[in-house]
């Protein structure tokens, strides 16, 4: 199932993307709230016969909003993935970590701000997990059975605002693209083994593999419940491959007007324009 969460004529919903567009899923259950607050009862959906329902509304009707609007966390994995540079060192005992708010997001086919400021907007396309079972000092070997669903992100970084670490360049609003949806667990038995693709203007900027993580999905969630306990609806990102734009000579980084692109096997393709901070109303 691909769920999401989405805006009609200004009002916040979620709800489930079909072929025809989306049903809304708060129509059938009001006492829930949001997709946050939706994602511990995700049994629901089981008794109900979706082949027989049609879409409430089709995608041109719905403004998609980040997947997550209002998680509680969103914990970053830097530096995760293997290179040709990385891939003969020892593996770190622990993950590189980070945090990003949840007003720093926008959703599928909304713009990411490029801030006036800034003349090193980079693109970083990552898979992100949503935890639907929480808990504390989670077993690896257990972990997967914690995830309700996986997306698309584009992490997008300021890096002339990182100085010595991540926090200040990746918290701007709107850098953070979520989405289109959340393919729920049930449909990716090997989420280690999916391919991920980062384009720029059309052109692959990034490509690589899951199974390239240097810390994989399990060892993340286990990891991070050891020192946080983890809520039904916070969202982990679990880094991303070689190719970022700081990296290559020279630089490549996002302009207003870009097309930038986060496509994953079996989840779908995240699309985020490029504009300036400077519509931000002041």
């Amino acid at each position: 199932m691909k769920l999401l969460s989405f805006s009609i004529n200004d009002k916040k919903k979620y709800g489930l993307a079909v072929p025809g567009g989306v049903i809304d899923l708060q129509l059938l259950f009001p006492q829930y709230a949001s997709l946050l607050d939706f994602i511990p009862h995700l049994y629901l959906l089981d008794n109900l016969q979706l082949s027989d329902k049609k879409a409430d509304y089709s995608f041109d009707e719905i403004a998609f909003l980040p997947v997550m609007t209002e998680p509680k966390k969103i914990i970053c994995a830097g530096v995760n993935y293997r290179d040709i540079n990385t891939a003969g060192d020892d593996k770190p005992s622990a993950p590189v970590l980070f945090i990003r708010f949840a007003d720093s997001q926008t959703g599928h086919l909304t713009p990411l701000l490029k801030p006036e400021c800034s003349n090193a907007f980079d693109y970083e396309g990552e898979m992100a997990l949503v935890i639907g079972r929480g808990g504390r000092n989670i077993p690896q070997q257990d972990a997967l059975h914690h995830v309700a669903g996986y997306s698309c992100y584009m992490d997008g970084s300021v890096r002339d605002w990182q100085y010595s670490w991540f926090t200040a360049g990746k918290n701007w609003p709107a850098t953070g693209g979520f989405g289109p949806w959340l393919v729920t667990a049930d449909e990716i038995p090997d989420p280690q083994n999916l391919n991920i693709t980062t384009r720029l203007n059309g052109q692959t900027v990034q490509q690589d593999n899951t199974s390239s993580m240097v810390h994989s999905i399990a060892e993340l969630i286990a990891h991070i419940s050891t020192f946080s306990a983890l809520s039904p609806g916070d969202v982990i990102l679990t880094g991303t491959p070689d190719g970022i734009g700081k990296k290559r000579m020279p630089p490549l980084y996002m302009c207003p007007g870009d097309i930038v692109e986060v496509e994953i096997e079996q989840i779908g393709c995240l699309i985020n324009p490029v504009c300036s901070d400077a519509m931000l109303t002041r």
